[in-house]
């Protein structure tokens, strides 16, 4: 089942529910998956999560459900624990607050990402790139490869640590 974006998910609501994501609009999605994930967590108990279908990157902790190998933009992204990877499209994630931080390719403003299974921070989105050669990356996402699962459900294990409180990112996508 596909959207009119091309995007193959379904919604599921406990296990019995399914609601095929063609009756929502794209960018209504996101937010509705927001604020229903967060809603449901604290009024009911129950976590509102999206079934992709496809090649996935899913949590490596609850196994929720993150982005479609077809929206991955770069694996030529680095962040302090390693590996990461620039997505056009992520899902079950909720948002921290925005902040401006330094990164190799300069000033960025970003706001972290978090599992909206298990609350685990699983990487960050691009809200604004303050140098015009990085404004590609705004609106985008980035998964911390040590976060999660290969679409094979394969772990990826970091070596060397980059030092602590400078993130990094790639120039080349």
């Amino acid at each position: 089942m596909a959207n009119t974006h091309g995007l193959p998910i379904a919604f599921s609501l406990s296990a019995s529910l399914r609601i095929p994501k063609s009756t929502f609009a794209s960018s209504s999605l996101k937010r509705c998956a927001r604020q229903l994930s967060s809603k449901l967590t604290i009024t009911m108990g129950r976590i509102f999560l999206i079934t992709l279908e496809g090649q996935i990157y899913s949590c490596k902790h609850c196994h929720a459900h993150f982005a479609l190998y077809d929206d991955l933009i770069s694996k030529s992204f680095h962040c302090r624990h390693g590996k990461a990877y620039l997505f056009d499209k992520v899902v079950n994630v909720t948002i921290g607050e925005e902040e401006d931080r330094m990164m190799i390719t300069g000033l960025h403003t970003v706001v972290d990402i978090f599992c909206v299974g298990c609350g685990s921070i699983v990487g960050w989105k691009y809200e604004a790139a303050h140098e015009e050669s990085q404004k590609y990356k705004e609106g985008k996402f980035i998964l911390e490869r040590f976060q999660v699962l290969g679409p094979n459900g394969s772990v990826y294990s970091f070596g060397e640590l980059q030092p602590a409180g400078m993130d990094t990112d790639a120039d080349d996508v």
